[in-house]
């Protein structure tokens, strides 16, 4: 009877043993957290004179340091976040909408909450805005299942535009 005790005090002692063992092991590492980010493309053009009046931009040139907006409006129509972008030298519109918070409702998502307008063209000769693919009036998002992966960054990818300004004078085209 004192072995069969033995036995039990001596398997008790173990099964409390293993616990406080592993409790002690090295926690894993916390996950490093991703964020998360909105972004914005598109390309900024100097419409030439040829095209006058259209949406075309057939022989547009880039423009650089060109400034456009985002506009994002919540769902009762107030404006949630609102920053202004600069093109780079090659006209290219990358715009990280750091602070962006999307709502619960299916209307403060950027596709249908946020649009793009222009601003200012840093060209004297090529500053008038266009209506280009709704530069003036605003552009929607479009969404081209885009996304940027990094170890620790994540980005989903809109885009809108391309966008134009176009020169104050044109000279009239010569009729023969």
């Amino acid at each position: 009877m004192a072995s069969s005790q033995l036995i039990l005090i001596v398997s008790l002692l173990f099964a409390l043993a293993i616990p406080l063992t592993t409790a002690y092991k090295k926690a894993p590492a916390k996950p490093v957290e991703k964020t998360a980010q909105v972004v914005v493309e598109g390309m900024v053009y100097c419409q030439s004179c040829d095209n006058y009046g259209s949406w075309s931009l057939s022989g547009a040139k880039p423009i650089a340091a060109a400034k456009v907006s985002v506009i994002c409006k919540n769902y009762m129509k107030r404006v949630s976040y609102y920053k202004a972008f600069q093109t780079d030298k090659n006209g290219y519109l990358f715009a990280e909408l750091d602070g962006f918070k999307m709502g619960h409702s299916y209307l403060d998502h950027p596709l249908h909450s946020c649009r793009v307008k222009l601003v200012s063209s840093p060209l004297e000769n090529c500053n008038v805005f266009t209506n280009v693919n709704y530069g003036l009036t605003g552009a929607p998002l479009r969404f081209l299942d885009k996304t940027l992966r990094r170890s620790n960054y994540e980005a989903v990818i809109y885009a809108a535009g391309p966008f134009a300004f176009r020169p104050a004078y044109c000279p009239p085209k010569p009729e023969y």
